[in-house]
């Protein structure tokens, strides 16, 4: 047991030696910078175009957000059946396509081709994720893979304050055309950095099932782990509570704190300070804490700071736990995803995500459609006192996530990848 000779101490230098992680971070660069080209490229764009009607604004929204109801667990099915790394090359290849065939719709005057854009790639996203959390498994040492999920989920925080200030200043330096190539072109290096990862193992068995009976397995594969039936409860309430929190900033320094409207610049701001920090901190602290412990952590100090945002009229105070919590995000997020990676087997990764992530988006957007109707019935305070309720509820799913050591591993027929 204690016999195992390539078990060693996780450390950075270690983990940017590994081929595959250095190809991912690469990779996720190139994607990240081109998704948020294309968030507020395409937000200015429509908003010059309709003159801010909201209709067509809210419609980028879903654009982006759809998708992950609807092919979240189809992609993920598919991702177990295909091999990984083809499947995210091409993704990134159709992404790159789809984007240069609306320039070139737009260039002959068809605008409202943009929201195909947004749509393809999210759509295509839906696959390649997955994909990419099996390279993760299969290339990964496990013993790293904490250390190598906080460090895409930092790249990815820096992004969430950057993108926003980078996607805008392309847009109005150089318009909507070179906004739209730049975004094709990101995603074209992308899939060219993958292309150098090691080439997708050959499975040489015969494929016996279909595409509906593996989607069956893994809703079955998911219902008789416990500790996944646990991690969808957190999952559904971390995403209340965020689709509580988020919309409510602009009505928390108008009204809470008497300040004016463009002061809730500062408040995002610090948000996305503390999204980096909680990031690397998530780095330093993976060597030392299980996932499970740091999203009990997570969840509490949500619980929180969200209560003390909501409840307080000083500035100082409310800046505080917007920082908290914005720290608190990151390390929430990678738990999730080493927990998946650790424990579920390699030929279900795609679809144990596939279920998962859409409990956390549907949690979101079902509360945020509910904001204005509550905000009309109860004060403020009450409202984040909601959100803080259901960080509580998904610290207390989480208990008992301690005792378990690891999911119960299912028997399943041998899939294989195309």
């Amino acid at each position: 047991m204690s016999s195992q000779p390539q078990i060693q101490a996780p450390t950075m230098k270690s983990l940017f030696a590994n081929r595959f992680v250095q190809s991912i971070l690469l990779s996720g660069l190139f994607l990240q910078l081109g998704i948020w080209v294309r968030n507020f490229a395409i937000l200015m764009f429509v908003t010059e175009q309709t003159n801010k009607d909201p209709f067509a604004i809210s419609m980028i929204s879903v654009a982006e957000f759809g998708p992950i109801f609807l092919f979240s667990f189809i992609g993920g099915t598919f991702a177990d059946r295909w091999r990984p790394k083809r499947t995210m090359v091409l993704c990134d290849l159709l992404s790159a396509l789809s984007i240069f065939a609306v320039l070139l719709a737009l260039v002959f005057g068809g605008w409202k081709a943009i929201f195909f854009a947004t749509l393809v790639s999210s759509v295509l996203s839906q696959f390649s994720q997955p994909s990419g959390m099996k390279l993760f498994k299969l290339h990964v040492p496990q013993v790293l893979m904490q250390l190598g999920m906080s460090m895409n989920q930092t790249l990815q925080s820096i992004f969430t304050v950057l993108g926003p200030i980078i996607g805008t200043l392309i847009y109005f330096q150089f318009g909507i055309y070179v906004s739209i190539a730049i975004m094709g072109i990101c995603f074209l290096l992308s899939a060219l950095v993958l292309a150098f990862l090691p080439a997708d193992q050959k499975v040489e068995t015969v494929l016996t099932t279909n595409v509906s009976a593996e989607m069956k397995m893994g809703l079955r594969y998911v219902f008789s782990n416990k500790l996944f039936l646990y991690m969808g409860g957190f999952f559904l309430a971390a995403g209340m509570g965020l689709g509580l929190v988020n919309p409510l900033g602009i009505f928390l320094v108008t009204e809470n704190l008497g300040l004016s409207a463009h002061n809730l610049q500062w408040f995002t701001a610090l948000n996305g300070a503390g999204m980096i920090l909680g990031g690397v901190g998530a780095m330093a602290l993976s060597k030392k804490i299980t996932p499970q412990k740091m999203l009990l952590i997570g969840f509490i100090s949500s619980a929180v700071s969200v209560a003390v945002l909501g409840s307080v009229n000083l500035v100082w105070a409310a800046l505080l736990a917007q920082f908290v919590f914005g720290i608190m995000g990151p390390p929430i997020h990678i738990a999730c995803n080493t927990l998946i990676l650790t424990n579920a087997e390699e030929s279900f990764v795609g679809r144990v995500n596939g279920i998962l992530n859409p409990l956390f988006m549907g949690g979101m957007v079902l509360n945020m459609s509910l904001v204005g109707l509550l905000k009309a019935e109860y004060p403020l305070i009450v409202m984040y006192l909601m959100a803080s309720s259901l960080f509580l509820i998904g610290a207390l799913t989480l208990l008992p996530m301690l005792k378990l050591k690891s999911a119960k591993q299912v028997k399943a027929i041998p899939m294989q990848h195309h």
